[in-house]
This record gives C-alpha cells, sequence and structure tokens, in this order.
C-alpha cells in the first residue's frame, strides 16, 4: 500500500503542516472496511466503521511545528446543524467542526500510517498510555494526567500503522533532523450523527 499512498498524495500542496483529504476517491479502497487501513477500524468497531476525517501531516525542516499536549475533541460536519450536545462551534480549513458529546469520541478511532521512517529524530507522536479512560481532560489538568498515565513513544517505519482512540492524549515535539514525516492521519466512526447532522466524509 506505500507506494499507493505516496502516489496518491504526489500532488498535495507542499509547505503545509496539515492538509485535509477532502475527496479520498483513491483512496477510497485502502479505507473501506476490507481495505488495508480500513480492516483495522473494522476490527475494533465493526463492519459498519467508515472514515469520517483524513488529513495529510508532512512534518519537513520547513515545516517544522511542535504540538502541545492535548486531546482531539472535535468532527468535521457538512453543515451547521443545532443539536443538543454538540457545541461549539468553529470552521477550520472552510469546513464546519464541533465537539460532540465526550461519549461519541470514544467510540471512534484513529488510524496513523507513515509514509516516511520516524525514529526519535523526526518527530515521532507521544501518547499518554490509559488517558483515553479519563474522559474530557480539562486544559489545566492535561499536565497532571500525562504524568499520571506516563509517555509512550510512536516511533515507526515507512508503511507502519498506529491505531489508537481518538481522545487519547497526545503530542509531537520539533523533529531534530528534520526531513519528511509524512503522516496519513483517519479518523473511523461507525455510527450516524443524530437529527440532520450529518459526517462530512472522506
Amino acid at each position: 500500500m506505500l507506494p499507493d499512498l505516496r502516489d496518491a498524495f504526489a500532488d498535495f500542496p507542499k509547505g503545509q503542516a496539515g492538509v485535509r483529504v477532502s475527496n479520498g476517491a483513491n483512496l477510497r479502497a485502502a479505507m473501506a472496511p476490507t481495505g488495508q487501513l480500513g480492516c483495522l477500524a473494522a476490527a475494533l468497531l465493526g463492519p459498519n466503521s467508515r472514515p469520517v476525517r483524513a488529513i495529510l501531516f508532512d512534518k519537513t525542516a520547513e515545516t517544522n511545528w511542535s504540538l502541545a499536549w492535548h486531546q482531539d475533541r472535535t468532527i468535521c460536519v457538512k453543515d451547521r446543524v443545532e443539536v443538543p450536545g454538540f457545541d461549539p462551534w468553529t470552521v477550520k480549513s472552510g469546513k464546519q467542526h464541533v465537539a460532540p458529546p465526550f461519549a461519541l469520541l470514544t467510540r471512534m478511532i484513529t488510524v496513523r500510517a507513515h509514509l516516511d521512517d520516524v525514529p526519535p529524530s523526526n518527530a515521532p507522536l507521544l501518547f499518554a498510555p490509559g488517558s483515553h479512560t479519563k474522559g474530557r481532560v480539562p486544559v489545566d489538568r492535561i499536565d497532571e494526567v500525562v504524568r499520571e498515565c506516563g509517555t509512550r513513544v510512536c516511533l515507526a517505519q515507512a508503511g507502519d500503522v498506529w491505531v489508537y482512540s481518538t481522545p487519547i492524549l497526545h503530542a509531537s515535539e520539533l523533529a531534530t533532523t528534520p526531513r519528511h514525516r509524512r503522516v496519513l492521519q483517519v479518523d473511523f466512526a461507525a455510527e450516524d450523527l443524530p437529527g440532520t447532522l450529518e459526517w462530512l466524509g472522506v
């Protein structure tokens, strides 16, 4: 699958930290429940799992950033529809995002496919194991929860895939030896949203 992923993103904009995949037709087979990425989600969420958001991250010497410890707390939807429990609303890359009830996030998983090697010097993802069981962690308690849970490092070789619970606390440091660190990150869910609220999808 690795050559296919690299081909799929060959024409993506360069010099941007993250690029949202808004038309994933060339990746649809890989993200289907029987595909090479989708099968991992289906094994955990069931055959109704589907990709609901995908972002390509490309960390280089020119786009070398760090990311503080945080939880992913928003989802991407087609249109703004007021539904109890879904707020606040934000617009990112021209797309509507909303924070859903935290319980919904706990029923999602995130798949990260690495297009390049990620040794310790190339800004591997850091995560706090078990932090996804702590609920919505207030910002002023994040450091405390990270100390309690400890830290693990997601080293990877090109082609490796990491799967984790979407709301887990995670972070990323600056690369000390910057080079390409391309990662396709896909959020999966297996349920419809309430009312007329709809996933934007990939």
